[in-house]
């Protein structure tokens, strides 16, 4: 930690800083400059609380915290990266996990014949949508538990790991019997209660960003399902709300690299939200390969035009086994696997 104090701060002043620093148990250093005066705290910070309280003490300018907020998450807790493994799904390491499937699930027909068709492509996982949060409530909100054993049916037939939504605290353990990746979708990113019923759960999951959320408040928020003791977390990039409207959302691929640089978890993207047109989808998932995603999640239907929600953003059968043969290529070139 760094106190920068001010520009007129008096002796007195800098003493009380340094005996509020060793109070905390940190080693204090001040450091003397032409304008200001600086006492640098040095120890585990994470022992004092948050000393940012210190700002209102007489003579001190700025507070600045050196270690990272999130603790767990952060790349200071642990050095390796993380590796994830949920049933078939393997994020993490040498190996890029793809999710697909469709965004809700429909009817068991179309579930098993999407499943043995994107298993057949190279997908690892399959994403459908049981409990479906949506914007209006005029829309298709899920077939809920019918959809989640429309999913395990899948399971049962291709082998493949479910990855599926879970939009309140009382739904996990329910949603946690059929799927081995519990989704929390965007808008539940900072849903506290939701973060901590999934911390208490043994399943693995998957926290997209919101919209209008930083990469620290999305680290953060991942603090909480970790600090409640389950450390399988993957973190999701779907794109950000921006002034921009030719696509749905604005895709950053710069938060693959950024992520991987302040934590040791997952970074997943999703390539279908982060654009919302589906003739997007392959080049922005390519692009996620190169840049060192973990992970792609995307949304693929049998027949987009026909699909009760983001049929849009959709790819067919056929594109996602092209996309799949293109990102194999890519990930060959980066020392991947896919």
């Amino acid at each position: 930690m760094i106190i920068v104090m001010k520009r007129n701060a008096t002796e007195t002043e800098i003493n009380h800083m340094v005996a509020e620093v060793e109070a905390a148990g940190l080693k204090p250093t001040v450091l003397r400059g032409t304008e200001r005066t600086v006492v640098a705290a040095i120890g585990d910070e994470r022992k004092t609380g948050d000393l940012r309280k210190l700002e209102s003490a007489s003579g001190v300018d700025e507070v600045i915290p050196v270690l990272a907020p999130y603790k767990l998450a952060s790349i200071e807790n642990q050095t390796g990266r993380s590796v994830i493994q949920a049933g078939s799904l393997t994020i993490g390491g040498k190996a890029i996990g793809m999710m697909a499937g469709p965004c809700s699930v429909e009817d068991e027909e179309q579930m098993v014949a999407t499943a043995k068709a994107i298993k057949a492509a190279g997908a690892t996982a399959l994403r459908g949508g049981a409990f479906k949060p949506r914007t209006s409530p005029y829309s298709f909100q899920g077939l809920k538990e019918e959809g989640l054993k429309i999913l395990a049916t899948a399971r049962e037939e291709t082998g493949l790991a479910i990855v599926t939504e879970v939009v309140s605290p009382e739904d996990v353990d329910l949603v946690s019997e059929y799927a081995e990746v519990l989704q929390i979708g965007a808008r539940n990113m900072q849903n506290y209660r939701l973060l901590e019923a999934c911390g208490r759960s043994h399943r693995a999951v998957l926290l997209k960003r919101g919209p209008s959320a930083t990469v620290e408040e999305l680290l953060l928020a991942a603090e909480y399902i970790l600090d409640g003791g389950n450390h399988n977390v993957m973190l999701c990039e779907r794109g950000i709300r921006t002034y921009e409207a030719h696509t749905r959302f604005t895709l950053p691929l710069a938060t693959v690299p950024y992520l991987q640089a302040k934590t040791h978890l997952p970074v997943v993207i999703d390539p279908s939200h982060g654009t919302g047109h589906a003739y997007l989808v392959p080049a922005m998932a390519k692009a996620a390969v190169a840049a060192g995603a973990d992970g792609i999640i995307v949304e693929v239907h049998p027949e987009p035009e026909h699909a009760k929600s983001d049929g849009f953003q959709t790819l067919d059968i056929a594109t996602f086994e092209q996309m799949m043969a293109d990102c194999r290529r890519i990930a060959a070139a980066v020392d991947r696997e896919l």
